[in-house]
C-alpha cells in the first residue's frame, strides 16, 4: 500500500514539477508594476501632469500614455489576435483620472492576452524593428520598458519635492 501510495503521489508531481511557471511568474509581476505605477501616478497632482523636465522629454502624461501605447502594441501584435497602431495614446490632454483608468484597462488588456498564451509560444521567433526576437524577448520587453519610463516619472516626482511611493516589487 506504500508503494502504491507513493506511485501514485509521483505521477501527480512529475507534471506539476514540468508546468511552465514564465506567465504566471509574469503576471504575477505586471500586477504588481501596474500597481506601481499607478503610484506613481497617483503621487503628481494632476495640475503637474504636464510638467517635463526639460524640452527634450516627454511631459508627465505624455510619459503614462506612451507607456500605455507600447503595451497595447506590443501585447497586441505579439500575443494577441488584433493588432494596435505603434503610437494610439489615446489623447494627449486626458484629465488625471482618465490617464490611470486607460492605464488600468490597458494593464488589463495585457494580463488578459497573455493568461490565453501557450507557454510554448515564447520560443517562436517574430519581427521585431530591433531584428528577429523571439516572444519571450517581447514579453521580457513589455516589463522592462514600463520599469524604464516609471523610474523617469520618478524623477520627474522628485524634480517637484514629491516623494515617490515605496517600491513594489515581486
Amino acid at each position: 500500500m506504500r508503494a502504491l501510495f507513493f506511485i501514485l503521489t509521483g505521477l501527480f508531481l512529475i507534471p506539476m514539477q514540468s508546468q511552465d511557471l514564465t506567465i504566471p511568474t509574469f503576471l504575477e509581476k505586471w500586477e504588481n508594476s501596474r500597481d506601481y505605477l499607478l503610484a506613481v501616478a497617483e503621487a503628481m497632482p494632476e495640475e503637474k501632469f504636464d510638467f517635463r523636465p526639460t524640452d527634450r522629454q516627454m511631459e508627465f502624461r505624455e510619459q503614462l500614455l506612451h507607456i500605455k501605447s507600447n503595451m497595447d502594441w506590443l501585447a497586441t501584435n505579439y500575443f494577441g489576435a488584433e493588432k494596435a497602431s505603434r503610437n494610439s495614446s489615446g489623447g494627449d490632454k486626458l484629465s488625471k483620472a482618465e490617464t490611470l483608468e486607460i492605464l488600468k484597462i490597458s494593464f488589463d488588456r495585457v494580463s488578459k492576452i497573455l493568461q490565453q498564451t501557450s507557454p510554448s509560444s515564447l520560443s517562436e521567433q517574430v519581427d521585431f524593428f530591433a531584428g528577429t526576437k523571439t516572444k519571450l524577448q517581447i514579453l521580457n520587453l513589455l516589463q522592462d520598458h514600463v520599469s524604464h519610463h516609471r523610474g523617469q516619472l520618478i524623477v520627474y516626482l522628485n524634480l517637484n519635492n514629491i516623494e515617490p511611493p515605496k517600491y513594489v516589487g515581486w
